[in-house]
């Protein structure tokens, strides 16, 4: 890995890492549907103008739109609706926590439907994740602020990124990865746009400047920076060095929340923030060649 290419995944690790507090800290002024599709609107406007003036194809042809709405059902509507609505509930790191066991669905559905082996370290890791849960799960439940839902949003939001993952290994793709992802964004936006003004009040848009530069956040950085950023890197960086990003997204998150929103994690956090980043490089970082061969 070059120097350019560390210094960017440190870069977009700590920019997916400290989008979560900051979500939380745009829901204290914006309801959480219309905050998603907002951001993601100005995130695809983003990209749609950055890659079509690189001369990437940016028109999906009449056969590729299938593949646009099959893979961005659990990849981008799903996954997004579900985890703002576990923000909203929960404290914005514990939430990240939750969302990134998603490596671990995803391995395990590859066991349970795709005859995939079961082996000792997926069985490790789904066990790592249990405990994690278990934690955050009694912790909530024993508050008097408890918000035991939020636990259920953001695991079915894990499920299903973890599907739209399984789904995107199995797929094939004749459209650019890049074109693939702005149009799953630009057709989830305008979803989220429909089911937020039927079951949320139209937002007055008079928010304070900080709320702006956290939404300015998520719509230029988050949905447009990073996912450029991720685009270049996923085509060279070894899946070691790509779990490594993926583990340390939880931990930026749980500590950018105490700064950002003033949340203290409890003991249970951090506990279970390690116990989800030892699970998912039990089922992302490859077996050394040696353990391999035995």
């Amino acid at each position: 890995m070059t120097r350019a290419q560390l210094w960017s995944l440190v870069a977009l690790t700590l920019m997916w890492g400290i989008n979560w507090p900051l979500m939380k800290f745009s829901l204290r002024e914006l309801s959480p549907l219309y905050l998603r599709a907002f951001t993601m609107t100005g995130g695809a406007i983003w990209l749609f103008i950055y890659y079509r003036q690189r001369g990437l194809r940016i028109w999906p042809q009449r056969h590729e739109w299938s593949s646009v709405v099959q893979l961005g059902l659990p990849n981008m509507l799903g996954w997004h609706t579900c985890s703002i609505l576990g923000v909203q509930e929960l404290a914005s790191g514990r939430a990240a926590i939750l969302g990134f066991t998603m490596p671990v669905w995803a391995v395990l559905l590859g066991v349970l439907f795709l005859g995939e082996r079961l082996t000792p370290r997926v069985m490790l890791a789904v066990s790592a994740v249990l405990i994690s849960l278990a934690l955050l799960t009694f912790n909530e439940i024993t508050q008097m602020s408890g918000h035991p839902w939020g636990i259920v949003w953001m695991e079915l939001a894990a499920l299903l990124w973890a599907i739209g993952t399984v789904m995107m290994r199995r797929a094939h793709l004749t459209l650019p990865v890049p074109t693939l992802t702005v149009w799953m964004m630009i057709l989830t936006s305008a979803c989220l746009w429909v089911i937020a003004a039927l079951n949320e009040p139209w937002p007055q848009w008079e928010f304070s400047g900080l709320t702006w530069l956290s939404l300015g956040y998520g719509m230029l950085i988050n949905y447009g920076l990073a996912q450029t950023i991720w685009a270049g890197l996923a085509r060279y960086l070894p899946p070691a060095t790509s779990a490594m990003s993926i583990m340390a997204v939880p931990l930026v998150g749980t500590l950018g929340a105490t700064v950002i929103v003033g949340e203290w994690p409890h003991w249970q956090d951090y506990v279970a923030v390690f116990f989800v980043m030892g699970a998912i490089a039990l089922v992302l970082i490859p077996a050394s060649p040696r353990k391999m061969a035995t």
